[in-house]
């Protein structure tokens, strides 16, 4: 293999190293966007457990309305905590990516000798890394409030690779939403659905309890089976067919999100 030959198989990798240490600094140049992202994960567990959880508990595992219930609820209502984490993280994925758009540093990547695909993967990089970083304080949090998981170190590892996943998976679709707004006010709003969708799935309470038609949107929704296999890794229990169901989720929306992206990017350009 010839040495240029070498060098332009390389220049990805390379390149995305490159635009990956530029969105870690910014990240640490604004702390605040970080803090934001999981304040509201945090907020909305110290709410359900707290306030809501005593009332909501009762029944699971056999416990009452009170104490006992918001101990059950802590550990029912947690893995919906964790998955919004993901889904806040992506929302600052989308205003970055607008910001760079909008701003015109997109367009000045574009005239210099990078691989194009690095301005992309430099923010799909960095956001999975924040995305674990606000994983580690929320679920710390969650634990102080009462979330007692029993996973042991595998467990904790098959959670924690499978939470990786479905962070790369939605970073990918909140790259297109970036890239689709034309505003980073836009850029803001469009991934909040996601945020909003675990309420209508099994993470707050069980679809059992809802009404039909709710009942099969909640059973049908990518999120669900999502929830319900961090669940059942954390709390060790038997995983079943819901793992895979999540993984193919997971699977469509990183494909989709990335070939929706690389159009975007390409057809801008």
């Amino acid at each position: 293999m010839s040495t240029t030959a070498l060098d332009l198989r390389t220049y990805p990798l390379r390149d995305s190293a490159t635009m990956l240490r530029r969105n870690l600094k910014r990240m640490l140049r604004y702390p605040s966007m970080t803090v934001t992202l999981i304040a509201m994960p945090v907020v909305f567990l110290l709410l359900f457990v707290y306030v809501l959880g005593g009332t909501l508990g009762a029944g699971l595992d056999g416990t009452v309305a009170g104490a006992g219930g918001r101990a059950a609820y802590a550990n029912y209502v947690a893995p919906a905590i964790i998955l919004m984490t993901v889904t806040a993280t992506i929302q600052g994925t989308a205003i970055s990516i607008a910001m760079d758009m909008t701003e015109g540093i997109i367009t000045r990547f574009r005239t210099m000798h990078i691989a194009r695909v690095s301005v992309l993967t430099g923010h799909v990089l960095g956001s999975v890394l924040q995305a674990v970083f606000s994983l580690v304080v929320v679920i710390g949090a969650a634990i102080l409030v009462g979330f007692r998981p029993k996973a042991g170190p595998g467990g904790w590892l098959a959670a924690a690779g499978f939470l990786i996943a479905v962070a790369y998976a939605l970073v990918w679709l909140a790259v297109a939403l970036g890239q689709v707004s034309q505003s980073v006010e836009t850029a803001s709003n469009l991934p909040m659905p996601l945020t909003f969708l675990p309420f209508l799935g099994s993470g707050f309470v069980p679809t059992d309890s809802m009404p039909a038609g709710l009942r099969w949107f909640a059973e049908y929704q990518p999120f669900t089976p999502i929830i319900e296999t961090i669940r059942a890794l954390l709390m060790a229990e038997p995983v079943g067919n819901k793992a895979w169901i999540a993984l193919a989720w997971c699977a469509v929306i990183a494909l989709g999100g990335y070939l929706w992206s690389k159009r975007l990017f390409n057809r801008q350009g």
